[in-house]
């Protein structure tokens, strides 16, 4: 939405004592990391010979083998074993070679007059003390890998003050004592600007509203759609108040680990009160903040419990605490009623797809330092973007400068910013994807077929653009835009963008005698804006009554009613496909004649159409 200081790296030059603290807090963080490494590594091999242990196997001896009493008894008659020690009834003898070997006798079978008869040498143990001993073995490896655990986590937890690696916060810190980002760096918001002054002059001169008895706000929602500048003016916001800037999504705070969640909201909120006054961003914050349910369900364990922690937080502020918490995001639909109570997210600031007087503005900040062609206008570009959002202007004016700098100018021309906006709109050419002269052809019927439709219903925007160039995912593409930005439609004109939607596959029909697969997207549509006119518009003879499905699906209707919905819907794109089989019927010749001119040209432009369409 605003254009991003070309001085990037001059955006934050450290102070000595910033880089010395900073240096010292690396060191730590290397310190920390080499000693929990070193304890893990010490920690799996204790474990290790403790199950070893446990499982009776003993290091740095040799492979003992097993073999019947019997055959321990024949060796030792053939003088083939040095010593045996007896252990109960488990024998273990060594060979002369210095084999180990292992048997079982009998209950209270003697073997001992045999072996020393034979030159054997017999050393008997008490198996009570073998196994206490080995237990116990076993039983202090064991403590030791709990204490080196034990100590590694108070020894990470505790270095500096700071929470275990895991369990800190991702937020980003900029600081802001330079400013990088202004409000006269943000366009086409300037009302969203006007709601959050307040909130800079509070962080700049807190007293002047304390005096007051005003509360201090806590926390700010953006609303907006994507790319409508929600980060950028959050961080405008600090860098006018001068103050520290946090900033975290809200899944970096959910991880599969139950606790670690609320324990990164603890530190986030913990380093923000050290850095007070200051900003915390959470962007998305619909990913932790979402409605908690009384399902029972526990899969959602980690999320809830982030969530009570951030909601525990933000009650905790004081009137000294100087932090504002500003949340952004495009579902506020779904976010949890605590969270929006007055006394966490005090405001909600609506931040929507810029009119032409915001267009134009931010075209104006992301086209400096672009060189422009004579006779580029800016108005002109503004009008023909309506529902462009900020990201998408300042893409387009990019690919329009790569554009330019690809074909060898030095200045960006009318025809690269026609292309950058089918290129935002659809992706780029796909003139390498091979496709043949009777697929062309149906391409090029369709295309036509609906830019006919489009001008010829009352109600239906212009045609800018007609291409029989594969663009992305589609093979063609018809680009309208309305004349004027509109926030409200009519019925006639919602059934216009449905006929006009259709008229693609009713040229198939009217030309060919047959249908292919490339309406699926327009039928897609059609369908979603019958559907919407029957369950949330009223606009259908089932009356003013909101039709939609819960949240959790379910519908909240009689199956009778589904099914006179359903009905509706069939109706409305039925309606609109015979409107536009109609019109194509009726101008079969000019869909003819401009279709044969499409495959020859491949993109005919709106002021073209119109005079072939119109003309006597």
């Amino acid at each position: 939405m605003e254009m991003p200081p070309k001085n990037n790296r001059e955006m934050r030059k450290s102070n000595p004592q910033n880089s010395a603290q900073k240096a010292a807090r690396k060191k730590n963080a290397i310190l920390r990391y080499s000693l929990a490494g070193s304890l893990i590594v010490v920690g799996i091999i204790l474990l290790g010979v403790a199950l070893a242990r446990l499982a009776g196997v003993s290091f740095g001896a040799s492979t003992v083998q097993e073999k019947p009493i019997s055959a321990v008894l024949t060796m030792a008659q053939q003088h083939k074993l040095k010593s045996v020690s007896l252990s109960g009834n488990d024998v273990t003898a060594t060979a002369a070679d210095g084999t180990q070997i292992h048997a079982v006798k009998e209950e209270g079978q003697p073997v001992t007059p045999f072996f020393t008869q034979n030159g054997v040498t017999v050393d008997v143990q008490d198996p009570q003390s073998g196994q206490w001993v080995q237990g116990l073995e076993a039983l202090v490896l064991i403590l030791l890998v709990v204490g080196s655990m034990v100590f590694f986590m108070r020894r990470s937890g505790g270095m500096g003050g700071q929470a275990a690696p895991f369990a800190r916060s991702k937020a980003k810190r900029f600081s802001e004592s330079r400013p990088s980002i202004l409000f006269k760096d943000v366009a086409g918001v300037e009302e969203a600007k006007m709601e959050l002054q307040e909130i800079v002059e509070f962080l700049k001169h807190p007293a002047r509203f304390t005096q007051m008895g005003a509360r201090t706000p806590k926390g700010v929602l953006l609303v907006g759609a994507p790319g409508t500048g929600k980060t950028l003016i959050s961080r405008a916001v600090a860098g006018e108040a001068g103050v520290s800037f946090y900033s975290v999504s809200g899944s970096e705070f959910v991880e599969m680990f139950v606790g670690v969640g609320a324990a990164r909201v603890r530190d986030l909120f913990k380093e923000a009160k050290d850095h007070s006054p200051c900003i915390i961003f959470i962007d998305e914050i619909d990913a932790v903040g979402r409605q908690r349910t009384n399902s029972g369900m526990t899969g959602n364990d980690e999320r809830e419990q982030t969530l009570n922690q951030l909601l525990v937080e933000m009650d905790g502020f004081d009137k000294e605490t100087n932090i504002v918490v500003i949340a952004a995001t495009n579902r506020p639909d779904v976010l949890d009623p605590a969270l929006l109570r007055p006394g966490r997210f005090d405001r909600r600031v609506m931040l929507d797809k810029p009119d032409i007087r915001g267009r134009l503005a931010i075209l104006n900040v992301h086209a400096k330092g672009k060189p422009m062609a004579q006779g580029v206008l800016m108005e002109d570009l503004a009008r023909q973007t309506a529902g462009f959002s900020g990201a998408d202007l300042a893409n387009l004016l990019n690919e329009a400068a790569l554009l330019a700098a690809r074909n060898g100018l030095t200045e960006i021309q009318k025809p690269h910013l026609d292309e950058s906006i089918l290129r935002v709109m659809a992706g780029p050419e796909r003139k390498s994807r091979v496709i043949t002269e009777a697929e062309k052809s149906i391409i090029a019927y369709h295309e036509v077929g609906h830019a006919i439709v489009m001008r010829s219903v009352p109600g239906a925007d212009p045609v800018q653009k007609v291409s029989a160039i594969a663009r992305g995912m589609a093979l063609g593409i018809t680009v309208q835009a309305p004349a004027e930005d509109r926030y409200l439609l009519r019925r006639s004109e919602l059934l216009a963008k449905m006929a006009g939607a259709m008229g693609g596959r009713a040229a198939e029909e009217v030309i060919f005698g047959d249908i292919t697969t490339g309406a699926s997207q327009d039928i897609e549509y059609v369908t979603g804006i019958a559907r919407r006119m029957v369950c949330e518009f009223g606009m259908t003879p089932l009356g003013n009554v909101a039709l939609k499905a819960d949240a959790d699906g379910t519908n909240p209707f009689s199956a009778e009613t589904a099914a006179k919905i359903d009905a509706e819907v069939s109706m409305l794109v039925n309606q609109a496909y015979d409107t536009a089989l109609n019109i194509l019927r009726e101008k079969k010749e000019k869909l003819i004649e401009i279709s044969e001119h499409l495959i020859q040209v491949e993109t005919i432009d709106g002021v073209e159409l119109d005079s072939m369409l119109f003309a006597a």
